[in-house]
């Protein structure tokens, strides 16, 4: 795995969701003042609106020079940012801001600014995969059904207050909905049938409040790891969450497959995510993965074995990047 670190200043952006952010001139002088402390230049400040939550914005830093984006705020805007630099060389760095944050808990951060800012600091990059579903990309995992009614029931108001365990009482409201009834295609592989609850199609392995779906999941593999979860009743989706927790090498009522395009088919309309934010419902999924498309800034050293150094690798390459 290959970790790059960046010397020297950079031109940078701040693409911020002012929504997210209790006191935004206060994250302003915190960002500007750790980057110039540093003798980098005052970053471009950049606000999302409803009708843009970001992607627009991220484009505008890149044609006036920006060399780095940091995202603030929550996963909606995260995700605009990873489809607008996907195929790029400007790097992202995640400033944590909202409740799921799914892209910072995969990188082993906290939702504290000042670690955000210091892993921007340190220099560490890595190249990783991306997803796409149609002009939308994404860096975390696409799913449809149980986990968008999930996401979809959850209230902001109980996410303000209690964070990512207000996702419980979203999930709880569907764990008895019935079951899908799809056709998946891997690859160019035969398709298969299925009734499942959910199809997750992830590219990193963690979900909410960092329990591990896909333990085999890796960034920079060229590949997109698939789960299928199929419980029927309380006592199997109670079996299938132990077995996640535990990590187990097999989950009860989950397969678990590798493929490079993901077709997913129903029958009817079904809730779809993206990186924890809901897109409009529809009877198809087609994910592809996008090789080392996203440049990203990561913890250096090795804090997380998904998203920054694997300390168990053998090789470490590292090159200095001027």
């Amino acid at each position: 795995m290959d970790v790059m670190t960046i010397t020297g200043p950079q031109r940078s952006a701040v693409v911020v969701n002012p929504v997210k952010v209790p006191d935004l001139d206060v994250l302003r002088r915190t960002v500007t003042d750790a980057l110039t402390a540093q003798g980098w230049p005052e970053p471009m400040w950049l606000e999302t609106t409803v009708d843009d939550p970001g992607a627009g914005q991220a484009r505008q830093a890149v044609r006036d020079g920006a060399e780095l984006v940091l995202a603030c705020g929550g996963d909606g805007t995260v995700m605009a940012c990873v489809t607008a630099l996907a195929g790029s060389d400007v790097a992202l760095a995640v400033l944590p801001a909202g409740t799921g944050n799914l892209l910072a808990a995969n990188l082993g951060l906290s939702g504290d600014l000042a670690t955000g800012l210091e892993v921007v600091l340190q220099g560490g990059r890595r190249r990783i995969d991306v997803g796409a579903v149609g002009e939308q990309s994404f860096a975390v995992m696409a799913g449809m059904g149980f986990d968008a009614h999930m996401l979809d029931a959850t209230s902001d108001t109980a996410k303000k207050h209690i964070g990512w365990l207000a996702y419980v009482a979203g999930a709880v409201q569907h764990l008895r909905d019935r079951p899908m009834h799809l056709r998946i295609t891997l690859d160019d592989k035969p398709s298969f049938t299925r009734r499942p609850r959910t199809v997750i199609v992830g590219n990193v392995g963690r979900l909410q409040g960092g329990m591990r779906l896909l333990s085999e999941a890796r960034p920079d593999d060229g590949l997109l790891d698939v789960a299928i979860l199929s419980p029927r009743t309380l006592r199997h989706w109670a079996a299938l969450g132990w077995g996640v927790l535990r990590r187990k090498q097999r989950v009860p009522r989950m397969e678990t497959y590798t493929a490079t395009r993901v077709q997913i088919r129903s029958k009817r309309a079904q809730p779809r995510q993206l990186d924890g934010d809901l897109i409009d419902p529809g009877k198809d999924l087609l994910v592809t993965v996008r090789p080392k498309a996203l440049l990203l800034c990561v913890p250096q050293p090795a804090t997380d074995p998904d998203l920054t150094h694997d300390a168990n690798a053998v090789e470490h390459d590292a090159h200095e990047v001027r």
